[in-house]
């Protein structure tokens, strides 16, 4: 961690929402005036679409599991690595992975594959990560050491599945049964660096539906905020004002002295309440420095 680039991660699996807070977070970012720079998870794959999918059936002729959750599918070391040299000089690199062929248009490739690695934006304020693993730590590599603000993306289980195989049999293009099969072959993988993450979140936002989701594999349709309760656990963050919480978001309520839970509408008002005064807090504490640097 570095107080004078400071790094913010929000973490979760695909399809949790963390789309969805990167907007929010966005928008706090021109509240405030940061210049932000941004990674995607994705970008640290170590396969494109093509080998992956070779990987996965070499995998199964093995009969052992590869998926995007676990460290054989991933390059933690580069992260951690790009996490450690923005903590220090501010600079890092960064590519994207392009998901679909308007995305992949532009550079003249397929989707499924990388762009080439470049360096982030020159002067920066700060480091905003968002993926699959921004508080993983492995015996190699601690990813989440670098990280001054940890954020988990966490519905409930079912709720996950529902989001994943709706968004990737509509918006991707896979059929529902290759989608099943992924949630069936990531479990190990899902377990063992996947949420043991979201005991290291500074907050985690875990959305639970108020309707029936018990098979999430006949699902049709997402529940919509509406239809949730977002639980919101704080960890290691002091002066947390419940009060003020309790009386601007109508609806709200505490479950535990560390926990607070809110209306699924009121989901972006809860993150950007809360958020707001933290992310303003790293930025004081890195002009601080700076003020210090130019003295």
């Amino acid at each position: 961690m570095s107080a004078k680039h400071p790094i913010i991660a929000v973490t979760g699996s695909s399809g949790a929402g963390t789309t969805t807070t990167t907007t929010a977070f966005s928008h706090i970012f021109r509240q405030l005036g940061i210049n932000a720079a941004m990674i995607e998870g994705d970008s640290f794959h170590h396969y494109t679409r093509p080998e992956m999918e070779l990987k996965i059936r070499q995998a199964q002729n093995e009969n052992r599991n590869i998926s995007y959750f676990g460290p054989e599918a991933n390059d933690f070391a580069r992260l951690a690595q790009c996490f450690s040299d923005y903590s220090a000089t501010g600079q890092g690199e960064t590519r994207s992975y392009l998901h679909t062929f308007d995305e992949a248009v532009p550079f003249n490739q397929m989707p499924g594959t990388f762009t080439q690695w470049r360096p982030l934006p020159e002067n920066t304020d700060m480091l905003y990560y968002e993926g699959l693993h921004g508080g993983v730590v492995t015996e190699d590599c601690d990813v989440a050491q670098h990280v001054d603000l940890l954020i988990g993306m966490v519905p409930i289980v079912n709720l996950e599945w529902i989001q994943k195989i709706i968004r990737d049999t509509s918006d991707r293009g896979h059929s529902r049964e290759k989608v099943m099969g992924s949630i069936v072959r990531s479990m190990e993988d899902y377990i063992n660096h996947m949420t043991p993450q979201f005991s290291r979140t500074h907050i985690n936002f875990q959305r639970v539906p108020t309707v029936d989701t018990s098979n999430p594999f006949s699902a049709k349709t997402i529940p919509s905020l509406d239809e949730s309760f977002v639980v919101i656990r704080f960890r290691g963050i002091k002066n947390v004002d419940f009060p003020y919480y309790l009386k601007m978001i109508d609806g709200s309520f505490m479950s535990r002295i560390n926990t607070l839970v809110v209306p699924g509408g009121k989901m972006s008002l809860a993150m950007e309440l809360i958020l707001t005064p933290l992310i303003r807090d790293l930025m004081e504490k890195r002009q601080h420095l700076l003020d210090l640097d130019n003295e």
